[in-house]
């Protein structure tokens, strides 16, 4: 049975995990040398060079990015690197789109999503490649913004300097995280790749400030994704669990090595990884 579900019945069982945490380790160590989520690695990587199914995948690809957020909302929050009046509204729009892809994922046929990840994963890549110059931050707030108390006091430990922010154009920002929700929630990915941009471009959010509530909105929408997956049995121990664990040590290794990596030779490593896994995926879902 479990051999079935893997499609590795050649291999004896225990090769597997064995070989997702190495994976994963390795991957949770360039994901935050790279800047992005584990999750946006590990869907396209696994399910392209590795024997479980597509819905498995996704589904632990959710709670891998749902554990890496969670392990480190607490310091972002104590810290000042995050905002609950920013996340939450942003998120509650993520979370409720995030449940509509996750149900619709299982009407799509696996060859079909094979080729819209592909696709998907090539134009992350591209953008990652190109990495836009961070917005300056916004100091005069649309209407919205101010009712839904979506601004505060920034200190940047960096200048040693208080910042007041706002954001505007919040109702472009709740359909841009209500895509994104919908995206995740239907591929497993952490969005960490799309929510910054989303924050800091077009809402106008300081950097830093839109990378740590990018955690939070993570948090809360990839929850609502997961019990889905979970409800509907696409969640395997087998692979959740070194996988998990995997990615967790590996970015413990990350944060350290950070002090000393060239940021930008690494982002350009994993842009080349995830072209090679866009392209595996798509020739899995086109049947070469």
């Amino acid at each position: 049975m479990l051999a079935d579900m893997v499609g590795g019945g050649a291999v004896a069982w225990w090769v597997w995990p064995v070989g997702l945490f190495i994976v994963t380790f390795a991957l949770g160590i360039i994901a935050v040398l790279g800047g992005v989520g584990g999750g946006v690695l590990f869907v396209p990587i696994v399910g392209g060079f590795f024997p479980f199914h597509l819905d498995f995948v996704r589904g632990a690809g959710l709670l891998l990015a749902l554990c890496s957020a969670l392990a480190a909302a607490p310091r972002l929050l104590n810290g000042g690197l995050a905002s609950l009046n920013l996340a939450t509204p942003l998120a509650l729009s993520a979370s409720i789109a995030s449940i509509a892809g996750a149900l619709a994922s299982f009407y799509v046929p696996t060859q079909v999503l094979q080729v819209v990840l592909g696709f998907g994963i090539l134009a992350i890549a591209a953008l990652m490649w190109r990495e836009p110059a961070a917005a300056k931050a916004s100091h005069v707030g649309d209407r919205l913004a101010r009712a839904l108390h979506m601004h505060g006091v920034f200190h940047d430990s960096s200048t040693g300097r208080d910042i007041d922010w706002t954001v505007h154009r919040t109702p472009a920002g709740l359909v841009a995280f209500a895509g994104i929700g919908f995206v995740g929630g239907m591929f497993g990915l952490g969005a960490g790749w799309a929510n910054v941009p989303a924050l800091n471009l077009l809402m106008g959010a300081p950097l830093k400030l839109a990378v740590g509530s990018s955690g939070l909105v993570i948090s809360l929408s990839n929850s609502s994704a997961a019990w889905v997956y979970i409800q509907s049995g696409a969640v395997l121990p087998l692979l959740a669990v070194p996988s998990i664990l995997g990615v967790m040590l590996g970015s413990r290794i990350g944060a350290r090595m950070l002090l000393v990596a060239r940021t930008a030779t690494i982002r350009r490593v994993i842009c080349g990884v995830m072209v090679l896994a866009g392209l595996r995926s798509l020739l899995r879902g086109l049947g070469i």
